[in-house]
């Protein structure tokens, strides 16, 4: 039986920065990841944005992780050689009677300490984006877009650095918790470790009843994507956004271009019972034609192409706004160190 500090589980971006930060704090570390390698499912698989964290309600830890996390991010980046880039963002408004609602967005942006936000008119989008229709917009000059799978590379190599071991195509499948520590079962070994942080994305749920922890339920939604045809691409500079979906789940279907210069329109809103199903039943390309042209008018539906999917971790059902994360000890399980979406 391995014998180990801590036993992070689940690979993603969360997974691999907390065992880089507890290994260089001189832990010994392993990090159980269920797929084939590291970041393939949550953290590769959304739109690559760097949010400034004006949407959140204030106080929350969404808003707190997201305004500091922004800053620490651009500079981890930069630190460690991933490619990104502050290009800013528009929320567009396509009437005045759309601009109160920028007003409330910049002024929740604001409490949650978001910096540089400004109400813009239509010639400063047209200067920005040409072919972009808008009445106004609110500026977000601190967002910005990375590259998921080279942040996912990097946190891969600061584990190495600092000794803390990967374990690719390692799920746990079974766990005893014991006063000095728990056992965890791989289909391959048995590792007894001292503490367990709960970094499993769509699974954490399972995991934390795998581990006698608190009950909870992961929704998982998908969210689609299209892309412009390369020809196209030129349409659009960096990352323009509709106001939000007044239900709460969606930012709205999207327009974002990207560090290696695609641009993909979304992601759609779908909650459903798979954690793993990101094709069955996806919509079709046409379905995405009139939502973009409110933004880029001049679209026809060969500029559009299907993009990817990915599955996004709910800690709320479709019939509620909002839930925060939820992260700190187990209170049923003292072992445990939970962190949930």
């Amino acid at each position: 039986m391995e014998q180990i500090d801590t036993a992070v589980i689940g690979g993603g971006v969360v997974g691999l920065a907390a065992a880089a930060a507890i290994a260089a704090r001189g832990h010994s570390v392993c990090v159980l990841e269920r797929e084939p390698r590291p970041g393939m499912a949550t953290s590769t698989h959304n739109s690559q944005v760097i949010h400034a964290g004006m949407y959140y309600p204030a106080g929350s830890l969404k808003a707190r992780h997201c305004v500091r996390g922004a800053r620490m991010l651009y500079e981890y980046c930069a630190r460690h050689g991933v490619p990104h880039t502050r290009c800013g963002k528009l929320i567009v408004a396509q009437s005045a009677d759309d601009v109160n609602e920028l007003e409330k967005i910049r002024a929740k942006g604001e409490v949650n300490g978001v910096e540089g936000l400004r109400l813009v008119d239509r010639a400063f989008v047209a200067e920005r984006e040409p072919h972009i229709r808008a009445h106004s917009a609110l500026f977000s000059p601190n967002t910005g877009i990375l590259s998921a799978e080279a942040l996912v590379q990097a946190l891969a190599r600061q584990c190495r650095e600092v000794d803390a071991f990967i374990l690719p195509g390692s799920p746990v499948i079974a766990a005893d918790v014991h006063p000095e520590g728990v056992t965890l079962r791989t289909p391959a070994e048995t590792i007894h470790a001292r503490a367990v942080v709960n970094a499993a994305g769509l699974y954490c749920d399972e995991v934390s009843v795998l581990l006698g922890g608190e009950a909870f339920t992961v929704y998982p939604c998908r969210g689609e994507y299209v892309e412009l045809v390369p020809a196209k691409r030129p349409l659009v500079n960096a990352l323009v956004y509709p106001l939000p979906h007044a239900h709460g789940h969606s930012l709205g279907v999207h327009l974002t271009k990207t560090v290696f210069g695609n641009v993909t329109l979304g992601p759609t809103v779908r909650f459903q019972a798979r954690k793993d199903d990101y094709e069955d039943g996806r919509y079709a390309v046409e379905d995405y034609l009139e939502p973009a042209r409110e933004l880029l008018p001049a679209l026809t539906l060969d500029d559009l192409r299907l993009g990817g999917s990915g599955i996004r971790p709910k800690l709320h059902p479709p019939a509620e706004p909002f839930a925060d994360f939820r992260i700190g000890r187990d209170t049923r399980c003292a072992r445990l160190v939970k962190r949930r979406a």
